[in-house]
Order: structure tokens, then C-alpha cells, then sequence
């Protein structure tokens, strides 16, 4: 006999006293398909059930509460941050319910979809043109914010690349993903950007004596890891500037992931799992199963799933996007 979804038991549903309050306590799913395919259990950690669609939603409350509850934040504040999309769209939501006004500094390569969210949100754009000989796009971004501070005495930049409360918000995600497995978590795939949940999940790991291996999944021609700069198409994971946050020590493990890798990773759990997810989903994916023979037989791996994929309608789920931008027999 076929059981179906809903046929499962009724639980009451959990009361949450806003939005806010739904953000974290993300199910771990059995990635069952991917995990035939690697021969070992892999679990897909859901973080785009927040309820700005990614982990960033974690980072944006914990930076916005920190800063209402030491003052730094008022009602009169204006928010600025730097993004390239998630942390943009998870400070959209707090902002607009603290009622706090937002500007967002963006460059060319933030999806479409995503400023058009920021918009709904109300976010005022600052969008930089040009990319810095050092530090890219993100540098660009980075110098118009401060650009921005020194215009106005009431700005709060809330710096997701040095605010401690990024890091420190991810060591409840690893307190989750850890809880959910009963500690038996054997490999740890994150990818990077400002390594904020990168090291606040090696924080768990350390305080608590697991034995987890840290994976941390980078982008080809991201500087993070000592690489060279270079041309990245997909946004998400990766940086033009080295993290701030970053131990080398703590990390067990680096893989670089190129965009096509990206792209196959995002099709391969789309197709596996039914999982529409983002470009920094596909690339620990796509780490997973390229290590995945390396690793040891009955062994748990956790994939951070860090956001939707609907932002990546444009691009990475766009066939002709693809064709162009990509040889289709690599796809």
C-alpha cells in the first residue's frame, strides 16, 4: 500500500509571536536520492524555510536586535548595508517591521528577482556600476557604504564581514543541525562568503568536542581561501575581499566549485529531491558527491541548503541562459 504525505499524524502547529519568530529551527531533511548516489547519508539542512527564503534571515535579525538592544539602532536610525542579495532581503523584512528605512548597495550582478523583492519591501537601491581594480564588486559596494556613513550621523552600517552577530547567530544553526542527529554529524558542508556561518558553526563543533569535519565549499575565483581573483557568474558564495571572520585552522577541508558545477548541483537536487534551490546550494552538492568517495562508509554528511531557487529563475534555472553562458553537454 502507498502512503501519502498526508496521510502523516497531525501535530498542533507552533504559535510564533510575529514573522521575526519563525526565523531558524529549519528541518533537516534526508537527502535519500543524493545519498544513493554518494553512497552515504547525506542531509540537506532546509535554511531556505526562513521566511526570507535563506539562512540570511538569521544573520539580519541578529545583527538588528543586537544593535535596538545596545542602542546603536533608534527609531531615527537608516539602515545601509552592502549585498548581493539573502542578507539584503532578510534585513528588508526585520527593517520593515521594526519600521526602520533601509538602503540596500547593490552591483549588476544581483539577480532580478531579488531586487524586485527588495522593492516590495520597500529597500531604497544604491546600485555601484563599476567593480575595483582590488576587491571587485564587493569592494565597490563596500567604499559607497561608507560613502554613505560619512554623509549622515544617523546611518548604522550593519557590516554582515565584521559584526560578531553573524557568526554568533550560526551558532544556533549548528546547535539545530547537531540536536536533529543526536551528534552524529561526520561532515559539514558550508559554502562562503563572509564565513559568518562557516565559524559559527566550527564555534558548536570546537565547544562541544564533536567530531565533525568542516567542509567549507568556495567559489572559483574567489579570494577567500588565497585564490585569485576572477570572473564569478553566480552570486551567493565567494568573495572579492578576504573574510574577517575566517579561522584556516578550524577548517578540515577546502573545495573550489566553478559556476557550471553550481548550475549541475542545483539540477541534480532538483531532479533527486524535488529541492528548488540557489547557486551556493548546488555547489555543496556538487563538493559532496565529488568527495563523497573519499569519505568513510556509513558515515553522516550536512549540506547547508542556504537559499530558494526562485531567485535564480533568470539564470541558473533559465535554459537559455544556460546555453549562453555554458557548453550544454557540461550541463
Amino acid at each position: 500500500m502507498i502512503h501519502t504525505s498526508s496521510e502523516k499524524s497531525i501535530s498542533k502547529p507552533r504559535l510564533a509571536g510575529s514573522v521575526l519568530k519563525t526565523i531558524g529551527e529549519t528541518p533537516l531533511v534526508h537527502l535519500s536520492r543524493i545519498s544513493k548516489c554518494a553512497n552515504i547519508s547525506a542531509y540537506g539542512k532546509m535554511e531556505m524555510m526562513n521566511p526570507g527564503g535563506s539562512i540570511k534571515d538569521r544573520t539580519a535579525l541578529a545583527i538588528i536586535e543586537r544593535g535596538l538592544a545596545d542602542g546603536n539602532i533608534t527609531a531615527e536610525t537608516t539602515i545601509v548595508e552592502s549585498s548581493s542579495g539573502n542578507m539584503a532581503i532578510g534585513l528588508a523584512q526585520a527593517c520593515l517591521y521594526y519600521n526602520l528605512p533601509l538602503i540596500i548597495v547593490v552591483d549588476p550582478k544581483a539577480n532580478l528577482q531579488t531586487l524586485k523583492i527588495l522593492k516590495a519591501y520597500g529597500a531604497k537601491l544604491d546600485e555601484v556600476k563599476k567593480p575595483l581594480k582590488d576587491g571587485g564588486f564587493l569592494g565597490a559596494r563596500i567604499k559607497r557604504v561608507k560613502e554613505l556613513m560619512a554623509e549622515q550621523p544617523n546611518f548604522f552600517w550593519t557590516n554582515q564581514y565584521s559584526n560578531e552577530a553573524n557568526p554568533e547567530a550560526h551558532y544556533q544553526t549548528m546547535t539545530e543541525i547537531s540536536n536533529a542527529l543526536n551528534d552524529q554529524v561526520d561532515y559539514l558542508f558550508v559554502a562562503t562568503s563572509t564565513c559568518g556561518t562557516l565559524m559559527g558553526c566550527a564555534d558548536y563543533i570546537n565547544e562541544n568536542n564533536l567530531n565533525t569535519k568542516l567542509i567549507a565549499v568556495d567559489a572559483v575565483g574567489s579570494v577567500t581561501f588565497g585564490q585569485t581573483s576572477e570572473r564569478r557568474l553566480i552570486p551567493g558564495h565567494g568573495a572579492g575581499l578576504p573574510s574577517q571572520f575566517l579561522n584556516k585552522g578550524v577548517v578540515d577541508k577546502v573545495m573550489h566549485v566553478n559556476d557550471r558545477e553550481c548550475v549541475k548541483g542545483c539540477k541534480l537536487l532538483l531532479k533527486k529531491e524535488g529541492i528548488m534551490a540557489g547557486g551556493s546550494s548546488g555547489a555543496v552538492i556538487s563538493a559532496f558527491l565529488k568527495i563523497a568517495p573519499e569519505l568513510r562508509e556509513g558515515s553522516k554528511a550536512v549540506v547547508i541548503l542556504c537559499d530558494r531557487g526562485e531567485r535564480y529563475l533568470e539564470t541558473i534555472y533559465n535554459p537559455d541562459w544556460c546555453e549562453k553562458n555554458f557548453n550544454k553537454q557540461d550541463l
